[in-house]
């Protein structure tokens, strides 16, 4: 009885695992964790913003999630979908509460988020097929 090896990934599905690790690497570590811990640069940010310390929080948590579900395939796509939209956000944020002051970073961050959104959209029936279904 012979077993068979599932296919090596392609060249383009590792770049793309590189990505999604970078991806998470950085929203946890660079993006979340200042949040978390009230780094001071975070909380100038914040209250520059007129937000409170809850909206710091928030925001952390929802980018450490996010960094956490980059790695989770099954969650993937939604998770660059959700991480997108969070960026979409803060240019917003950037342009209007920082006068556009480093407004280029989410946007250069939703080009690899909306690749890895695209490419793990196939997981997307996956976790439909896993929610529960209400019936009428």
């Amino acid at each position: 009885m012979s077993e068979t090896a599932a296919p090596a990934p392609s060249a383009a599905l590792r770049v793309l695992r590189v990505v999604q690790v970078v991806l998470a690497l950085f929203y946890a570590f660079a993006s979340a964790l200042p949040k978390l811990i009230a780094h001071p640069s975070a909380v100038e940010s914040f209250d520059r913003m007129g937000w409170s310390s809850a909206g710091m929080y928030t925001i952390g948590a929802l980018e450490l999630a996010g960094a956490v579900a980059l790695l989770i395939p099954v969650l993937q796509s939604v998770a660059a979908l959700a991480l997108g939209a969070l960026m979409a956000g803060a240019f917003v944020v950037q342009l209007t509460a920082f006068d556009g002051e480093n407004a280029a970073t989410p946007l250069i961050l939703i080009v690899p988020l909306a690749l890895v959104a695209w490419a793990r959209r196939d997981r997307n029936a996956e976790l439909l097929r896993l929610l529960p279904h209400r019936r009428a």
